[in-house]
């Protein structure tokens, strides 16, 4: 937010505000979303008067009544001042016409009244508001007057560091003695092609707008410098010459913008020295003329100089030194080759010490001096024409330190073998007495006689110094003569540019020749200035068809005339100097007499009669008239001129002097060699006859005028862009300002000239588009129209009643001076009342708030209070109440009490009486008790003693009785017991217990009988349960089992419980001598256990530190080792960024000279193949270079020379490709090594193979049974092959014709074909043994057919051996076929072979122990498969008992459970056997899916075996291996074979395939109609062809010429962007395939079977690949620049200028640069523009099939060249820094960024590329007053440099007079804050950066074999394989 002061009626005081509010509403009101900044209390509200500082007029003519409304209270105002020229005040009261004094306060508080002039009443000029302040132009000024002018340079100068400034067409430039980062490179591209208005003044700006007009307009340029000494003019003529050798670059290899360049250092190293001034002042003038060619390339540049100050060489005042040179060549005297020179210290000489000061700070004179010499050498000056300028220059040092002795006062002469005249006469070559005589002498010549005649001392110091000056001016000339014929141009020039370095105006205390000379250029340059400047301002009128009239303007003629009339001063001086005794008085007076009181401009001073002062454009100026016209004259003796031609050993003196009439002085305008320029009106001085050798004797004035006006008629020819260089101070303090030295200088170069003539017609310009969005908020809604020129007439015709004061133009509005600030009064008192209205509005909200928030605060006190009250009250009531209980309570109390206490004691009485009387009773009756009790007890005792002897004496009775009874019995027993019968009577009874049981047996049989049938049917009707009982019958078994054996452990439990009692028991006494011993020791413990725990929670406390401090370390260390590796990985990153991107660079100069070399080579063969008459023209199709598509490693000699003989029969063969060509002799090398190493193993395999020969001569026979063998081995396996090939078709049709899950079940189609193809091949097995048995009895009975023959089979039999080992591709092949060979050849037993004569028995036994073998094999494997089967029977029928068991316990016990749970229990159980049955269902479908997989692996391996199989039988037959005796071979009918994705072509079709594929092909028509990436799949196709036929020289050239055809058709349509794309994609998808089917691991992991079997076999192709990675990566960058040239006309216009949303950004008053812009409007691009764009960009490469990360990085590259672009103009454009574009560009990004996620790009990076412009915008936006902001601003902007920063802040403008401008002060605080960040120096991002480029792996799922060729590619030669 930007603060915006609230305004209302003066004198007013309003609180302080603590609200901030925004508002929304920007149709009418340029004040939105601004933040209102309060008053302060205390301060007044500005009032309406204010509104003077937004008034735009200038001073002069301005009308009484609009003077009224300006001078108004608060006013601010310029008075002048003596120390600071103006100062700004303040009025305290409105101004009457009639006030004679202005009450005034100055800005640091003082109050003044200030006097009008009484007779002009002139008013102090008006300050311009602080909106304004800090314009580019300064003809965008509110007020254009002198101290605006310099108030507007110091902000810039100071404040915002900006040197240049614009004041209409005339560039300002201040010297900020400080080295400024505004000259580099990336500056000089942001500045090319931009217009001149629309980026920040600059010597840049300057120099493109030349260019571009020399271009546009067909007309010469001149760049005119000007300024005083020190200003910066050779700095800025350099920049100016720097920048077009940089934009324009040359047209030959010669490199003329280094030339051009170069000369720099030599020209500042002679023509330059230290002044007082300035360190590296230029004390001539230069002119030099930059040649174009028709392609506006410098082709050359030729120098004009004027003026050389020569007295230097002789005198340098104090503080000031020579000339460069000297200085360097003292400081190098130590070199070697210096010795000769004799050189010393520049104290040692005269011309080098007279100044005092030697050195200058900063400046390394050896080094410059090596800068000096490398210069010249660049320039083609020799190594001896150098030393021989150093001669010279040595010379003239020592000839100054050559003194004269005086013999008398008219006669000197020169000390004997003076060593410094020695020196010199060395160095010269001339004879030291001649020397010295003509030092000293001098001669007469009259008409008659000639006299020699000696000169006093001090003619003879003059004549000494004049030699000097004379030979350095002739060496000047000399050398800039050589510098121009190296910078002459070779071809014609078209054009050239002009730049002119020449000094300004220049008064002195002491003004002599050389400053009356000067003044004299400037006037002609004012003239000619103030003549250019009217002539725009005209065609500016006529162009927008306007009235205009007559401006008056400063003509300087008078003063010329002055000058250069006859009788003028220049024609009185040279008539003097003509005069014998001529004398500087003289010509004063001849002066005074001529023009005193005659010409105004023309003064004498009051006290001196030997100078004249002279009234210039700038100032006056007072001419000391000594010296005049010793310097006019330049004289110098001929005599000693003589002498130094007459110089034989000093080649170069002479030259310097020779033809001297034809050698023009330093002031000459066209030195020797230099070329007439085109179009340019300017007449060679004619020369008349006879005065050819008086030429040197014209006056330096008179040669110096014939060069200004030459001069003049060239810049007069040309089109002048003038700089106007300012010099800020006279201590060369950086930055710092002098007010008086700079208004000295704003006066004297023009400067408010310009400014006065610009507002003496129509001053303010408005474009009707500007002035309507500036006062639209003056327009009502009915006002505006659809025709923005009528609504703005109709506007100013109610705004303006005088018409005079505006006139409408076809695109502009041009106002008097005043009518804008009327305007602008308007506006800005319509902004204040809505302003107020806004105020009110705000005031009266808040009042409403605030009495609302009173009137509630009110409300809620009364409600407190009155709650207050009515609580006292009830508290009141309550202790009121709570007193009246409280006596109630206490008076029960006491009468309770009284009461309670009378009651007690009667009740202790009564107690008392009543217990003594009770207890009295109780002891009577306990009495009584006791003695009954007593009584009972006695009486008792004795009834039971009493009976106790009664019962004894009846029990002895008894006993007795019984005893005597038993004995009696006893005796009766034993006489029974003797007796028979008593045994009789025991059986009788055991009989009867037989019958009775022999009958219970009858019973139970019959019941057994009926229960046995009930059995039988119960059995039938329940043997289904009986079943199911039988588990419960099982588990109650089992759980009796259980149960018992669950008693066996109770007993067993019950017996330890016991044992357990018996040690409890005695545990028990254990445990309680243990308790009171662990009593004691637990006492003894808790002390001990107390003591460690102190010691515990120390130790713990110090554990807890120690830990903490391990853990801080670690975590530091690892932090650190994090930071630490995260810096290494990212320097890594940077690093392999660098060396990627150098890589790149390298590979993109690579490409740039390549093309430069084609370019030359095309253009060489045009030059020497220029077609003769009759000549027939060949084929425009054919290439006339082979190399641009094979290579000559390539081909052999005897291939290569009929080649050439047909296609280059009068051409040389071009140059190869370096790269590749090394590449492929290193490919050369190895596969040579290899070939040789094969070459070993196979003759070391023939040796092997003649052994087996000699071996096999013993016995012929049987190696002829083994050919015929072999043979029909041979045709056997051919047929096996046909219909295994047949079966397996048979097989994939299967498979193809359903993709059901069920094809691979049990008994779906293809599994039942699988089972018959296995079915059919063993039985087929079984009918080729039985076969096999019978060829080899057949081969037995043509035994003698073959014997004949034995001599001629011996002999082929090594011949056919050798081939086939040929045929054989590796050592592997060779050894196995060697191993088969002995295996073959073994003899058998000799007793098989004697059985009989032909070996039949033994071919039969052999026969069948192979058949007894297989079948053997055969039982072993169905012996092996029947146990496997069994073994799978037995586990099924386990697993089967194991599930009955585990049944009939889930039976059970279910019959346990309730019904429900019951229910629910089996389901369960249902449930999880379905459950496993579907697990193993599936573990069976995923086993059968792994084996029709596994089988469909194999099969697909076993058909490339039969396929690779045909192929090798069809190669490896050989004619030599057929016998002569013809054997009929089994006929086996081959099919057709099926694409393998492989493309067959002929060699001699490379050229069309190259040509049609390529060349010819239009990417709209292949982008959109075929798949994507389909010629690089053609292509490889072909190549996998010439792989497949393992011809190598194919390979090759498909490739090359691929290679080759891709660059060509980039050359030719590099420039399309849809053609350079198609060629990236398929590059790219070519160089996939060659990875994706080179046969490495990496690289198939995603390739399906089928691809794998399409990788390549014979050839390893990296080095191609690498070839092509290089050719993706030219391509790529090709792209980018295709890119960029598309995007950057609409970037600034889209990004920065368009107002994206309408009304946001505000116009201000625009200078004149905004109305002359270099060309005209081509259309204005919008965002829109870029956007669509982009999506134009982003579908084209989509539909080519570009990679998905090659796309990312492209959008990377686009969004980085949009941020960059966008970045660099903001940063140059100061009227692009405000508040409002920063809001602009934010929603701009918004955009960018929204279209990004539109196409899934956001991960790109692309964004990250935007940080940059995004930091950028919102610096613009945010606050920028206090330190916490600065905080802000640092942490925010870390994207940015800190120069960025800084320039932002320096460059924001306030769009409004409500927005503030950045404060020095916080500008400081932030360089202070950011000082430490470690960043780049420079400004400007790198627009040209272009991000490495990698290319990821990106497989192709597409098959080879169904790519179908279209017919419209034209490749009908071309069959697929």
């Amino acid at each position: 937010m930007t603060s915006v002061v609230l305004l209302g009626k003066p004198e007013r005081e309003i609180p302080k505000l603590p609200y901030e509010i925004v508002y929304t509403n920007t149709r009418d009101m340029e004040i939105c979303s601004m933040e209102i900044e309060p008053i302060l209390p205390g301060k007044k509200i500005p009032t309406a008067s204010e509104s003077a500082e937004n008034l735009c007029c200038w001073r002069y003519g301005m009308e009484i009544d609009v003077l009224e409304y300006m001078y108004v209270k608060y006013a601010r105002v310029w008075i002048p001042d003596p120390e600071e020229v103006w100062k700004s005040a303040e009025l305290l009261k409105d101004y009457k016409p009639g006030d004679k004094v202005l009450q005034l306060r100055l800005e640091e508080g003082k109050d003044l009244e200030y006097s009008l002039d009484p007779k002009t009443k002139e008013l102090p000029p008006l300050r311009n508001p602080d909106i304004l302040v800090g314009e580019n132009d300064l003809t965008a000024l509110s007020y254009l007057h002198e101290p605006a002018v310099l108030h507007n340079l110091k902000v810039r100068f100071i404040d915002s560091k900006l040197i240049y400034t614009y004041c209409g067409i005339v560039l300002v430039a201040i010297n900020p003695y400080e080295q400024l980062p505004i000259y580099g490179e990336d500056i000089i591209n942001a500045y090319s092609g931009q217009n001149m208005g629309d980026m920040d003044p600059h010597i840049f700006a300057v120099a493109e707008e030349a260019y571009k007009q020399m271009a546009r307009d067909e007309r010469n340029q001149s760049i005119i410098v000007s300024g005083e000494s020190g200003a910066g003019k050779t700095v800025s003529a350099k920049y100016a010459m720097r920048y077009f050798a940089t934009v324009s670059g040359s047209a030959s290899e010669a490199n003329v913008e280094e030339k051009v360049l170069a000369s720099n250092p030599i020209m500042e190293s002679i023509g330059n020295a230290k002044t007082t001034r300035n360190d590296n002042s230029s004390r001539f003038g230069k002119y030099i003329e930059i040649g174009f060619d028709k392609r506006y390339r410098i082709i050359g540049a030729n120098m004009r100089t004027y003026l050389l100050e020569k007295s230097r060489v002789v005198f340098q005042a104090e503080e000031e030194r020579n000339y460069h040179i000297f200085y360097q060549l003292c400081a190098s005297a130590a070199l070697p080759e210096f010795k000769t020179l004799r050189l010393g210290s520049a104290n040692y000489f005269h011309y080098t010490k007279q100044g005092g000061s030697p050195v200058i700070d900063g400046v390394d004179d050896a080094k410059e001096m090596v800068n000096t010499r490398q210069a010249c050498t660049l320039l083609g000056i020799s190594d001896s024409y150098q030393m021989g300028i150093f001669r010279i220059l040595a010379g003239i040092l020592h000839l100054g330190n050559v003194e004269f002795a005086s013999r008398d006062s008219d006669s000197c002469t020169v000390p004997p073998k003076h060593e410094p005249l020695i020196i010199f006469c060395d160095l010269m070559g001339v004879e030291y007495e001649e020397m010295a005589h003509w030092l000293c002498h001098r001669k007469l010549a009259t008409a008659t006689e000639t006299y020699i005649k000696p000169i006093s001392k001090l003619h003879a110091i003059n004549a000494r110094d004049a030699l000097a000056k004379h030979i350095y001016a002739n060496l000047f000339n000399w050398i800039v003569d050589h510098v121009n014929k190296a910078l002459h141009a070779t071809v014609k020039q078209h054009s050239f540019i002009g730049v002119l370095d020449i000094y300004g105006f220049e008064t002195f205390e002491i003004n002599s020749f050389e400053q009356f000379c000067i003044n004299y250029a400037n006037e002609k340059l004012q003239q000619q200035f103030n003549m250019h400047v009217f002539k725009l301002e005209q065609e500016e009128y006529m162009k927008e068809q306007i009235p205009w009239t007559l401006i008056d303007f400063y003509d300087n003629q008078p003063c010329i005339n002055l000058i250069e009339a006859k009788m003028g001063i220049l024609d009185l001086l040279d008539e003097e100097c003509k005069m014998p005794k001529g004398s500087d008085d003289s010509w004063a007076q001849k002066l005074y007499n001529t023009h005193l009181n005659k010409c105004t401009l023309f003064e004498k001073p009051r006290l001196s009669n030997k100078a004249f002062i002279i009234k210039h454009f700038a100032d006056k100026v007072e001419y000391q008239c000594e010296g005049f016209l010793e310097k006019n004259k330049d004289t110098v003796y001929e005599e000693q001129i003589k002498v130094l031609k007459s110089s034989k050993k000093f080649k170069l003196l002479p030259e310097l002097f020779q033809d001297e009439e034809k050698v023009l002085s330093p002031t000459s305008a066209t030195p020797s060699g230099r070329v007439p320029l085109s179009r340019m009106p300017i007449k060679p001085a004619k020369a008349r006859p006879g005065q050819a050798s008086k030429e040197h004797k014209k006056t330096v004035g008179h040669q110096f005028r014939n060069s200004l006006h030459l001069l003049m008629e060239t810049l007069n020819a040309t089109t002048p862009h003038y700089v106007r260089c300012i010099k800020p101070n006279d201590f060369k303090f950086p930055f710092t300002f002098d007010e008086k030295r700079a208004v000295q200088q704003l006066r004297a170069c023009g400067v408010l000239e310009t400014i006065r003539i610009s507002a003496a017609g129509f001053p303010s310009r408005w474009t009707y588009q500007e002035f309507f969005s500036r006062y639209r908020v003056l327009m009502k809604q009915r006002d505006v129209l659809g025709d923005r020129k009528q609504t703005c007439k109709n506007v100013l015709e109610k705004l303006i009643q005088d018409k005079d004061k505006y006139q409408f133009g076809k695109t502009k509005i041009f106002f008097r001076a005043g009518q804008v600030a009327y305007l602008e009064k308007i506006r800005a008192d319509k902004l204040r009342a809505a302003c107020i209205r806004i105020q009110k509005t705000i005031r009266g909200w808040l009042m409403r708030k605030k009495y609302v928030r009173m009137r509630k605060a009110a409300i809620t006190i009364q409600r407190h209070v009155r709650g207050y009250q009515a609580r006292c009250y009830a508290k009141f009531l309550r202790r009121t109440r709570a007193a009246i209980t409280i006596q109630k309570f206490q008076r029960m109390y006491v009468v309770r009490k009284r009461y309670q206490c009378m009651r007690d004691a009667t009740i202790a009485l009564q107690a008392l009486l009543r217990g003594y009387m009770v207890r009295n009773k109780y002891q009577m009756m306990l009495r009584e008790h006791k003695s009954v009790v007593i009584q009972k007890h006695v009486r008792g005792w004795l009834a039971r003693r009493r009976y106790g002897r009664t019962l004894r004496a009846i029990v002895y009775l008894q006993c007795c009785y019984r005893r005597m009874m038993a004995k009696r019995e006893l005796k009766k027993l034993k006489i029974e017991a003797r007796s028979v019968e008593r045994y009789k009577k025991l059986h009788i009874g055991l009989e009867n217990k037989i019958m009775q049981l022999q009958r219970k047996i009858d019973e139970q049989n019959k019941e057994y009988k009926s229960l046995l049938e009930k059995m039988s049917s119960l059995e039938i009707t329940y043997s289904t349960e009986t079943e199911k009982l039988r588990s419960d019958v099982e588990r109650l078994r089992m759980s009796e089992e259980e149960a018992k054996n669950a008693t066996n452990r109770v007993i067993s439990l019950q017996e330890e419980i016991a044992k357990l009692r018996r040690e409890l028991h005695q545990t028990q006494s254990e445990k309680k001598s243990i308790e009171e011993w662990a009593d004691k020791y637990k006492h003894e413990t808790e002390q001990l256990v107390s003591e460690l725990k102190e010691q515990n929670s120390l130790l713990k406390t110090e554990k807890e530190e120690l830990n903490r401090r391990i853990h801080d370390q670690a975590r530091e260390i690892t932090e650190s080792m994090e930071k630490k590796l995260v810096e290494e990985t990212k320097q890594l990153e940077l690093d392999l960024n660098d060396e990627r991107l150098r890589y790149q660079n390298l590979l993109n100069e690579f490409s740039r000279l390549e093309e430069r070399y084609d370019d030359l080579k095309d253009e060489m063969n045009l030059m020497v193949s220029i077609p003769k008459p009759g000549h027939k023209r060949t084929d425009s199709t054919h290439s006339s270079n082979e190399s641009e598509y094979t290579f000559s490693s390539e081909i052999t000699e005897a291939e290569d020379l009929p080649l050439r003989m047909e296609q280059e029969p009068s051409e040389k063969k071009a140059p190869l490709d370096m790269s590749l060509f090394l590449k492929l002799q290193k490919r050369v090398s190895e596969l040579e090594q290899e070939k040789q190493s094969l070459q070993d193993e196979l003759d070391r395999k023939e040796e092997q193979a003649l052994r087996a020969k000699a071996k096999e001569e013993e016995r012929p026979p049987i190696r002829g049974a083994e050919l015929e063998y072999e043979s029909l081995k041979r045709q056997e396996l051919e047929s096996e092959n046909k219909k295994l090939k047949n079966e397996l078709n048979e097989l994939q049709k299967a498979l193809t014709e359903t993709r059901a899950p069920e094809v691979t079940a049990p008994g779906a189609p293809a599994y039942r074909v699988l089972l018959d193809q296995l079915t059919s091949v063993s039985e087929e097995l079984e009918v080729r043994k039985e076969e096999v048995l019978i060829l080899r009895s057949q081969l037995v009975s043509q035994k003698e057919a073959i014997q004949p023959k034995e001599d001629k089979n011996t002999m082929t039999d090594a011949t056919i051996l050798l081939e086939d080992v040929q045929k054989m591709k590796d050592k592997g092949e060779i050894a196995q076929a060697y191993i088969g060979l002995k295996e073959t050849n073994r003899q058998s037993p000799q007793d098989y072979h004697m059985l009989n004569e032909d070996g039949e028995l033994w071919l039969a036994y052999e026969g069948l122990k192979q058949a007894n073998r297989l079948l053997e094999s055969q039982l072993q494997s169905q012996k092996k498969s029947h146990e496997n089967e069994l073994e799978s029977l037995r586990g099924e029928i386990q697993g089967l008992k194991e599930e009955n068991n585990r049944q009939q316990q889930l039976l059970a016990q279910n019959l346990q459970l309730p019904p429900e749970a019951r229910i629910e229990a089996s389901l369960q159980h249902e449930i999880t056997r379905l459950t496993n049955e579907n697990l193993d269902l599936m573990e069976q479908l995923e086993k059968q899916d792994k084996t029709v997989r596994k089988l469909k692996k194999q099969l697909k391996v076993f058909a490339k075996k039969i396929g690779e199989l045909e192929v090798g039988q069809m190669e490896n037959i050989s004619p030599g291996q057929i016998i002569d005796e013809p054997i009929r071979p089994v006929n086996i009918p081959r099919k057709e074979k099926d694409f393998q994705g492989m493309l067959e072509y002929k060699k001699e079709d490379e050229q069309k395939l190259v040509k049609n594929l390529i060349l010819e092909l239009k990417p709209r028509g292949v982008a959109v109609n075929l798949i994507p990436g389909l010629p690089a799949y053609i292509l490889f196709m072909c190549v996998r062809h010439a792989d497949y036929l393992n011809d190598d020289q194919k390979v090759r050239s498909l490739l090359t010429s691929t290679i080759n055809g891709i660059k060509k058709v980039l050359k030719k349509r590099g420039d399309d962007f849809e053609t350079v794309s198609f060629w990236l994609s398929n590059t790219c998808r070519f160089l996939h395939c060659l990875k994706q089917y080179s046969g490495e691991e990496g690289f198939m992991k995603h390739n399906t079977p089928r691809q794998n079997e399409h990788c390549l076999t014979n050839f390893d192709l990296a080095e191609y690949r690498q070839v092509l990675s290089d050719l993706a990566i030219q391509i790529y960058q090709q792209l980018v620049r295709v890119l960029e040239n598309i995007l950057q006309p609409m970037i600034v216009s889209g990004m920065l200028e368009h107002e994206t949303i309408q009304g946001v950004s505000g116009v201000k008053p625009t200078g004149l640069r905004k109305r002359t812009s270099s060309i005209a409007d081509e259309g204005t691009y919008t965002l829109d523009s870029i956007i669509r764009q982009l999506n134009s960009f982003h579908s084209v490469m989509c539909q080519h099939g570009m990679d998905p990360e090659l796309i990312k990085q492209v959008v990377k590259q686009m969004f980085y060249i949009i941020g960059a672009v966008t970045l660099n103009n903001l940063l140059l454009r100061k009227d692009m820094c405000s508040w409002s574009k920063g809001m602009q560009i934010r929603y701009n990004v918004s955009q960018l960024e929204e279209w990004l996620r539109d196409k899934n790009l956001m991960n790109s990076g692309a964004k990250e590329t935007l940080e940059p412009l995004i930091q950028a915008a919102q610096l613009l936006q945010v606050k920028k007053k206090t330190d916490e902001d600065a905080e802000a601003i640092c942490s925010m902007c870390n994207a940015l440099t800190t120069a960025q920063i800084v320039k932002v802040l320096n460059l924001y403008t306030p769009v409004n007079e409500f927005e503030e401008r950045v404060l020095v002060s916080f500008i400081r605080t932030i360089q202070v804050r950011l000082r430490d960040r470690k960043d780049s120096p420079q400004l400007l991002m790198d627009a040209k950066h272009i991000f490495p480029v990698t290319f990821p792996f990106n497989p192709s799922s597409l098959a080879l074999e169904t790519i179908q060729i279209p017919a419209s590619l034209g490749l009908g030669f071309i069959s697929r394989v």
